[in-house]
């Protein structure tokens, strides 16, 4: 079965930084368009970035230029780089791919916090 296991979240302050990643299995991750999402407290869940299985990228207006998507195929892991985090960066990430289905996978949740 699909599986997405999401890991490197955590408190951090504001401006720090954090790498979130998401290890893939049951699926055939090289040709999988995975995104990142997240949700914060009170609010709908939305989309950060995603990257296409060519390495097409795209990524929210409020997170451009302070994270980066990239995968590794041969990890089968996608991530998520965080820099310059601010408090409203606060929520749970998830992991998200559709595998080439009709029904959306999604991962357990990171939490990042960014508090002082």
């Amino acid at each position: 079965q699909v599986q997405l296991v999401e890991s490197g979240g955590g408190l951090v302050q504001p401006g720090g930084s954090l790498r979130l990643s998401c290890a893939a299995s049951g699926i055939i991750f090289s040709i999988c368009t995975m995104g990142w999402y997240r949700q914060a407290p009170g609010k709908q869940r939305e989309l950060v970035a995603y990257i296409t299985n060519d390495g097409t990228t795209n990524y929210t207006d409020s997170v451009k230029g302070r994270f980066t998507i990239s995968r590794d195929n041969a990890k089968n892991t996608v991530y998520l780089q965080m820099n310059t985090l601010k408090p409203e960066d606060t929520a749970v990430y998830y992991c998200q791919t559709t595998a080439w289905t009709t029904r959306d996978y999604w991962g357990q949740g990171t939490q990042v916090t960014v508090s002082s």
